[in-house]
């Protein structure tokens, strides 16, 4: 765990609130969150940007294609969700996934203001495109 958190706030973008049982409302994120519309189109240089993004800063725990198989989710309970999987974000909105990786939730720091809004944005966009592979 010590290792996580000098590597990055970016491994914010999931490590807990990934291995919160799924459910509509999501424990420590506010219900304004869930109302959130990413401002975002996907783009390729935007797509590319948050992929050097997560290599970065959270491939490490996600897994460099989000399969939660991070050289540090081995000591993760419960083990953190697939992103390959459809399922996985189904009941996360794109703002609750913006929230988490902004604000932080649990064990995973947060990314605050080192991030710029844009970047966050693309960030929930790589983690969607994960699943359509």
């Amino acid at each position: 765990m010590f290792k996580l958190v000098l590597l990055s706030p970016a491994l914010a973008i999931a490590a807990l609130v990934w291995q919160q049982p799924a459910g509509p409302a999501q424990a420590g994120i506010p219900p304004e969150a869930k109302q959130m519309v990413n401002p975002v189109k996907p783009t390729p240089e935007g797509l590319t940007h948050a992929k050097k993004l997560y290599a970065m800063d959270c491939a490490i725990c996600h897994g460099a294609t989000g399969d939660g198989k991070g050289e540090l989710a081995g000591d993760m309970k419960p083990p953190l969700k697939n992103f390959t999987d459809p399922a996985a974000l189904n009941d996360f909105t794109d703002g609750e996934l913006y929230y988490v990786i902004k604000n932080g939730k649990g064990q995973m720091m947060a990314e605050g203001d080192r991030t710029k809004p844009g970047d966050v944005w693309n960030l929930v966009l790589l983690v969607r495109s994960f699943a359509k592979k």
